[in-house]
């Protein structure tokens, strides 16, 4: 016989348990709430897309209607079939359909859940092709209206929601609702790191310290101003070629994604093929970088490049640019091609943009609506550095917002250690004055390539650029896409020019070491070729990474070799590096 007071019992503590829970559930989620409304301005909030979606579906009243009627006749359909299969009590087959997001097995062995899931994505597509299909809108209407419409899409998508996700339902009965405890005093805390706004942990942040376990490669701070520190690394050969490589990296992130940890660094790389490296650690920016300009930005570059030249004993070096550290250095070489100076010998660009026309979707960002609100984001002259971060953020919000959203606070998983994540989590803010710039001057009038771009005086353009360059795409690339890349090569001299295609994204496909086996790369002649599918019809794929045949272009650009050198001989060392500069953490102010 049972022991039914035993069980009672059992029933009774775990019923308390239950209640306990989602007692601190309640109480979290106030915390959370009212942690959030604090400083909330985000730029594409979910009121704002349905608002410009509505605007759109309404342009062409009759044919709404006629889509709508269709739209319910077919959901009707998938109801019926639903019923079918439910009171035939015979499971939907797995379908593989709505990507890994439904891959739990609820969404297909349980009718209802099925039925839930393919009405999402029956939903999904009508209302994307009613957008797309949507009267008198410009091709930049037409783009930022797609973008809005996958966005709103993507946040209504039912695994986002405790009741909808059979995973999430099934983990709170198992765990008397434990994971929902975990979960919001995560997002408390995550809102609290945001200084009031939801800062979603994708890795351990604690898993990993700059200087630690990333930016490992030795080197010295050797000099300091205003917007930047300059790293020299320290030699690994006895000898090194004697033209040094100054590198550029983005100021809208911290430089060391090129540098993320022995394996996987390129300034480790370099230095152990005999070059003699330096790198620009750009600073964390607040109130006193107010009134920075491209123009300072720019002069603070050509600073370095004389300390560079001071540092090492040489009249000219080799130059690299990443992502925007690219699109600086193009003007800045047109204005050293027109200017007659000789200080770079030449330059390489990683997946970087210099022609605008077609920018990709960070282009949505660009005009004069989203100027101004920007414009107002910045009362002390700087752009918070959760802004940019979340504008990326939602480029890929189904990876890496709403994934987070069901793991972490629905489910109650921490995430993995992951070091690529927690550089992406490590957000740099940028001077207003400059960020206006560059996105009314590149993104919306594309004045660099037309020959419109004024620098330090001088009025330049592609044309302008003598200097032999490396031009490096990616072919996933979300962020500087490589036909936009291929466009801003091909203004340039094609027969001065290397262009590469590698492959993967914007940031797989340049930190690809050579032992890491993965990917390709092509190459091929520039000339005579009109757009990238021309050029990849006589591309030839290599496997492998493209580091290889960057360093035996840059090598026959480098000179001799010398005696390697002592980091700080001449100008002397501040610090040891990565620095003070990269280690300021805006979530941590």
């Amino acid at each position: 016989m049972s022991d039914k007071p035993t069980e009672m019992n059992e029933l009774f503590h775990q019923g308390q348990e239950v209640a306990q829970n989602f007692a601190q559930i309640a109480d979290l989620s106030m915390k959370v709430w009212q942690a959030a409304l604090e400083g909330q301005n985000d730029a594409v909030s979910p009121a704002k897309a349905l608002m410009e979606i509505n605007k759109a579906l309404w342009s062409s009243p009759e044919d709404l209607a006629r889509a709508t009627q269709e739209y319910w006749l077919a959901q009707q359909s998938l109801w019926l079939k639903t019923l079918v299969r439910w009171n035939a009590d015979t499971p939907p087959e797995p379908d593989g359909k709505g990507g890994k997001r439904f891959s739990h097995k609820g969404w297909s062995e349980n009718a209802l859940f099925d039925y839930i899931k393919n009405a999402y994505l029956f939903t999904a597509d009508w209302l994307q092709q009613q957008v797309a299909e949507a009267d008198g809108l410009s091709d930049a209407e037409r783009k930022k209206l797609a973008f809005y419409t996958r966005n709103y899409v993507e946040s209504i998508h039912p695994a986002n929601f405790f009741a909808l996700n059979p995973e999430v339902l099934e983990a709170t009965a198992e765990q008397n609702g434990e994971n929902l405890v975990r979960g919001l005093q995560m997002m408390l805390e995550d809102v609290e790191r945001g200084h009031g706004k939801l800062l979603i942990r994708r890795t351990d942040m604690d898993a990993f310290k700059v200087g630690r376990d990333m930016a490992v490669t030795p080197g010295k701070v050797i000099w300091q101003n205003n917007v930047l520190q300059l790293i020299q690394y320290a030699p690994s050969t006895k000898q090194v070629y004697e033209k040094p490589l100054l590198f550029v990296p983005p100021w809208i992130n911290k430089f060391y994604i090129l540098d993320l940890n022995e394996k996987k660094s390129l300034m480790k790389y370099l230095v152990g093929k005999g070059y003699t490296v330096f790198i620009i650690s750009w600073v964390n920016p607040d109130e006193k970088q107010r009134d920075e300009s491209w123009d300072s930005y720019s002069q603070a570059v050509l600073d370095t490049v004389d300390v560079v030249l001071k540092e090492t004993g040489q009249k000219s070096l080799n130059i690299g640019g990443y992502c925007v550290g690219g699109t600086l250095l193009g003007p800045l070489m047109a204005y050293l091609g027109k200017t007659k100076d000789k200080r770079v010998s030449s330059a390489t660009m990683f997946t970087t943009q210099l022609e605008f026309s077609d920018a990709g979707e960070l282009q949505i960002f660009a005009d004069e609506e989203s100027l101004e609100a920007l414009q107002e984001q910045m009362p002390d002259g700087y752009l918070p550095a959760q802004t940019m971060a979340s504008s990326f953020n939602m480029l890929r919000a189904s990876d890496l917002i709403w994934s987070y959203v069901v793991n972490n606070y629905l489910l109650g998983k921490e995430p993995f250690p992951f070091d690529l994540l927690y550089w992406n989590a490590d957000s740099t803010g940028m001077p207003g004055k400059l960020h206006l710039y560059y996105l009314r001057r590149f993104y919306m009038e594309n004045a660099f390539a037309t020959g419109e771009f004024e620098l330090l005086g001088e009025q330049v353009g592609p044309k302008d650029v003598t200097a032999p360059l490396y031009h490096v795409a990616t072919k996933e690339d979300h962020i500087a896409p490589a036909a936009s890349v291929f466009r801003g090569a091909k203004k340039m001299n094609p027969a001065n020019t290397r262009f590469i295609l590698a492959g993967s994204g914007h940031i797989a496909g340049v930190v690809n070491p050579p032992d890491s086996g993965k990917y390709q790369y092509w190459t091929g002649d520039l000339e005579g070729k009109a757009a990238l599918p021309d050029w990849l019809e006589t591309a030839v794929e290599t496997p492998g990474s493209w580091w290889g045949d960057w360093h035996k272009w840059l090598a026959k650009r480098s000179g001799k070799k010398v005696t390697a050198r002592i980091p700080g001989n001449i100008s002397g060392v501040l610090e040891e590096a990565p620095g003070s500069f990269v280690r300021d953490r805006f979530d941590l102010r």
